[in-house]
């Protein structure tokens, strides 16, 4: 296995095939995982079932969320969450559609977020769909002193109403009061619990709250934030292809996807290794 950094955030990890690992190669893969945050693989050719014996290599796999469509697994497997925007029967056969899905961790509004995602890309649209990660390790290095003191041992809410497109979560009760809607509080400033790094820790800006703010107040620093995560120098784009196979930490990183013509066809499956422990300070 070859490992080539990208700038911002991740690797590229060549001469793998993941359907065919040892003990030796996982372990190899787990140590760039921790160390880049972010792994790609090229060229894959995975089954479902292959998928899911890799990802369980990581940890026992959280059961595909809910979607809003009322589906959401592979049929006889719901540990494959299946991201999609194609129609087949008058019927979505996954979640998500093809908007825009802003920068976010997923499912950090549990109070066990997931430790890892792994996204396998079956069929790409020909423009359109990439997915961007960013470094939240280095957001959180390039905060001003002043800036760090000032969010030292503050609890972020992390908002549960609305899933990654833009849709209600099956039985929430939709509240854009972020003091009301359900959610679960992490500390803002997490270390993270194999590298020892700190970092930032925000999940998604829709309906965030700081914990014991006024709105207003809670509003500009988050904004101030936020500020720092659209740079450039610390994220890095996935123009997909079929085969590709992403893996990210939760723990240190955010992303965010491109929208796409919906009349183009994007299928996606992911997986995703169930947290542990609470995000801790």
């Amino acid at each position: 296995m070859r490992i080539f950094p990208n700038p911002g955030v991740g690797a590229e990890a060549r001469g793998v095939d993941l359907a065919r690992l040892n003990v030796t190669g996982f372990e190899a893969i787990y140590r760039a995982w921790l160390e880049h945050s972010v792994l790609l693989f090229r060229d894959q050719r995975l089954t479902d079932a292959q998928l899911i014996a890799l990802s369980r290599r990581f940890g026992e796999l959280d059961l595909a969320p809910v979607q809003e469509t009322g589906r959401r697994f592979v049929e006889g497997l719901p540990e494959v969450y299946v991201v999609s925007n194609v129609v087949e029967n008058g019927r979505p056969i996954g979640s998500l559609g093809s908007g825009e899905a802003a920068w976010h961790t997923d499912m950090s509004y549990l109070e066990y977020p997931p430790i890892a995602s792994i996204l396998y890309a079956l069929e790409v649209p020909p423009a359109g769909g990439d997915t961007a990660f960013v470094n939240m390790y280095s957001v959180y290095e390039a905060l001003p002193e002043r800036l760090r003191r000032s969010i030292r041992g503050l609890r972020v809410k992390h908002d549960g109403t609305y899933n990654s497109g833009g849709y209600a979560r099956e039985g929430v009760v939709v509240s854009d009061d972020p003091r009301e809607s359900p959610g679960t509080l992490h500390p803002l400033v997490c270390t993270h619990p194999e590298t020892g790094r700190r970092v930032l820790y925000l999940g998604r800006r829709r309906n965030a709250y700081l914990e014991g703010f006024d709105l207003a107040v809670s509003d500009a620093l988050l904004d101030e934030l936020w500020a720092y995560v659209d740079r450039a120098e610390f994220t890095w784009r996935n123009r997909w292809r079929a085969g590709d196979l992403v893996l990210w930490d939760n723990r240190c990183t955010m992303h965010r996807r491109d929208p796409f013509d919906p009349s183009s066809r994007r299928v996606m499956h992911r997986t995703q290794i169930k947290g542990r422990e609470r995000p801790a300070a």
